[in-house]
């Protein structure tokens, strides 16, 4: 259709405003019966068009628009506190409304529901992935890809949730594509490195803890929310049926991440000494404390017995591995030592699983399972070693079942 050729009845119109925008509206159904007219802004006529012909369509396909036209900042905040919070794990509800409330709505907010389109998603992927926020130490520091993937992530769920609810008819999100997110291949310690950290913070108190998390690859919140109930050091096995999180500053104990995470783990005699020893001076603090102990029941706890903020075992960590000279290790690297070492030691893949209470052996072996840099050498050293010849450069070993012409 050329551009100034008048659309038929029942096609909507398209004009251009004072502004220079450009508006095409239509009589489309919506909520509660009727009929009612609906505009579409956009800042070029083909774009006008495009979403004149995508409410047209909807319309024809009986998607119905609400009474009322809602901005994406109060159809959000309706999806966070309706959606959301009922159905999901209070620790991914806080991580949604902390995205929506300081990246998506300062961007998109404003702007109307039904006029999100492809173009709305990218700018908001582009001003994100040029935004500073504050650094660990004080800094700016742009914001990381994984971020950028993530409120990618929140908008597009909010978004299905309301193609489902028909207050519009298409995932604008969806048809902008990102990258799959990176997954940090795990860092962990080689048995040595492993050995002397243990070493090192032998005195730690903390430190069945931290070889809890070395020799059996739990997770921190795991370690957090585990109670003496669950441990039986007579019978050498622990039960992990919970986790710990902090959610808004306040302990909250969940389901273990997975189902597979919930799991029975059989405990060698080096951790049921330490976490005796562990015991011992817990003890020590509960009669130190006096009528200030929090008797909680967690193996983990604060000098007074209260649950302990991961934030917290995360600054002991920083602090221990810095006094270590262990670089940039986080903590989860722990738990990639215990998987690295497990499966070094020739473990089957499926009982490391098991152990780790990973959801899926996938996970196992494409995150986990990596090599250590002396092994890799090794490997290819005993290739060299095969195909090596000192004097011409051109391999004189014969392989098992070959011939010289063969090679």
């Amino acid at each position: 259709m050329s551009a100034g050729k008048k659309r038929a009845n029942g096609e909507g119109s398209i004009y251009k405003r004072a502004d220079g925008r450009f508006v095409g509206s239509a009589v489309v159904p919506v909520s509660g019966g009727g009929r009612r007219r609906r505009y579409v802004y956009r800042d070029t006529r083909a774009d006008a068009r495009e979403a004149l012909d995508d409410l047209l369509r909807d319309a024809k396909a009986g998607v119905r628009r609400p009474l009322k036209r809602q901005t994406l900042g109060e159809y959000l905040d309706y999806w966070l506190e309706e959606v959301v919070k009922p159905e999901r794990r209070p620790t991914t509800y806080a991580g949604y409304e902390t995205m929506v409330r300081v990246h998506i709505k300062p961007v998109l907010g404003t702007k109307k529901l039904d006029e999100v389109g492809p173009a709305e998603v990218r700018k908001l992927l582009a001003v994100l992935r040029d935004k500073e926020t504050t650094g660990r130490g004080g800094g700016p520091r742009k914001l990381s890809p994984r971020m950028v993937q993530f409120a990618h992530a929140v908008l597009r769920n909010a978004l299905s949730n309301a193609v489902r609810e028909e207050l519009v008819g298409r995932n604008a999100a969806k048809l902008v594509k990102m990258s799959n997110p990176e997954y940090d291949v795990g860092a962990g310690l080689d048995p040595i490195a492993a050995r002397a950290l243990l070493k090192h913070i032998a005195d730690d108190r903390l430190f069945a803890l931290y070889l809890c998390a070395t020799v059996l690859g739990m997770r921190r919140g795991e370690l957090l929310g585990l109670t003496w109930d669950a441990v039986d050091l007579d019978g050498h096995r622990l039960v992990v049926r919970q986790s710990l999180s902090w959610v808004r500053g306040r302990a909250v104990l969940l389901p273990p991440k997975t189902r597979a995470s919930r799991r029975v783990i059989p405990l060698p005699e080096v951790v049921v000494t330490a976490l005796r020893d562990h015991a011992k001076k817990q003890e020590e603090e509960k009669v130190t404390a006096g009528d200030a102990w929090e008797d909680t029941g967690f193996v983990f706890t604060t000098r007074r017995g209260a649950a302990m903020s991961p934030y917290t075992l995360g600054k002991y960590w920083r602090d221990l591995r810095d006094a270590a000279g262990l670089g940039t290790l986080r903590f989860h690297d722990l738990r990639h030592t215990a998987v690295s070492l497990l499966l070094a030691l020739g473990t089957p893949p499926h009982i490391v699983r098991e152990i780790a209470g990973h959801s899926d052996i996938k996970v196992t072996m494409t995150v986990y399972a990596h090599g250590q840099l002396a092994e890799r050498a090794d490997a290819l050293s005993r290739l060299d070693r095969l195909f090596k010849d000192s004097t011409s450069g051109i391999a004189t070993t014969v392989l098992p079942g070959t011939s010289d012409l063969d090679i």
